[in-house]
């Protein structure tokens, strides 16, 4: 796997690097790449959240928190300088099979360490019990991208304050905050965060390509769009039916329905599941002029496979999360 690196120590702010990811995917070669990144502190929301459901914005601007949107699904996550982030592109479209490869990739290195790290749930790497690692799934044609966390030393109260995950949520984790919900490598090594990243680079990949001037530009050029209020906080017009519910091995939801004399307008559907095909125009669009009961909805989604948009989602599920 070639490692991709920056061809200097310059300090980038979150958005640089999801344009990498992007950049790298879209412009390189069909292989596998990988490269770390650390940010200052920053609050990263997934791309079908809603970021007053998800961040205390109050708390971030007291705190110099920066806060921005992912195109990758799942939750929301806190980054800074003592948490590494990981990046992999790969030319797979088996979103499972992508997946599973890279937490396991991730797995296995902590376990050399001497770490007892395990896979658990969707995207979580575990460690005694607790996250130290997030983890989230971006696809684009022929190309995948996974990208997650790794707790190192991270600040603890800042990630407890800065994120606001829903009690439902929490409880089906079985835990009652978020500081016991995670831990840190620090507490597990001796190695230092530096060590450790060159520990990850060396076990992971075998060549390196370092970018270029001309790579730099463009992905600046991509790097704009993460910037924009449109992308940061998008359109979240009222609903007449707002409702929230968990389905476990697919994610959260918070389904809403605009109807009017049982006909439906339109669905918007937010939460930390993970999209892997197009949600409008394979999904929420089937549902506009349908009447809002089982059997016109079973009808609309005839031919759907929902699966095939929200990762692990079922028809049925689908239904039931609308009319229940």
């Amino acid at each position: 796997m070639t490692y991709v690196a920056l061809p200097n120590d310059k300090d980038y702010r979150l958005p640089f690097y999801l344009a990498m990811e992007e950049y790298v995917a879209r412009e390189f070669p069909a292989q596998d790449y990988f490269f770390m990144w650390q940010v200052e502190p920053t609050v990263i929301f997934g791309r079908n959240q809603l970021v007053d459901s998800e961040v205390d914005r109050g708390y971030c601007n007291d705190n110099g928190i920066q806060v921005y949107r992912r195109k990758s699904g799942g939750g929301c996550v806190y980054a800074d300088k003592s948490n590494i982030m990981l990046s992999y592109i790969t030319p797979s479209s088996n979103v499972n099979f992508t997946f599973n490869r890279y937490m396991l990739m991730v797995e296995h290195a902590l376990q050399k360490l001497g770490v007892d790290a395990r896979t658990t749930g969707r995207n979580d790497i575990l460690v005694d019990g607790k996250k130290v690692s997030g983890n989230a799934f971006y696809h684009l044609p022929g190309r995948s991208i996974v990208h997650g966390t790794m707790l190192y030393d991270t600040n603890l109260e800042h990630m407890a304050r800065a994120t606001t995950p829903s009690d439902c949520k929490l409880k089906s984790k079985g835990v009652e905050s978020v500081r016991q919900h995670v831990t840190t490598l620090n507490r597990y090594i001796s190695l230092s965060i530096e060590e450790l990243k060159q520990f990850f680079r060396t076990e992971l990949c075998d060549d390196e390509r370092v970018l270029s001037a001309a790579d730099i530009a463009a992905i600046e050029e991509i790097e704009r769009e993460y910037y924009t209020p449109e992308f940061i906080y998008g359109n979240n017009p009222a609903y007449s039916v707002v409702k929230s519910k968990r389905i476990e091995g697919v994610g959260e939801f918070r389904v809403s329905i605009d109807a009017k004399g049982g006909v439906v307008r339109k669905v918007n559907l937010t939460g930390d599941f993970f999209v892997i095909g197009d949600i409008d125009t394979m999904l929420l669009a089937k549902f506009n002029g349908v009447r809002l009961e089982r059997e016109a909805l079973e009808k609309a989604l005839c031919g759907v496979d929902c699966g095939a948009v929200i990762m692990n989602l079922t028809e049925e599920q689908l239904i039931n999360l609308l009319i229940d």
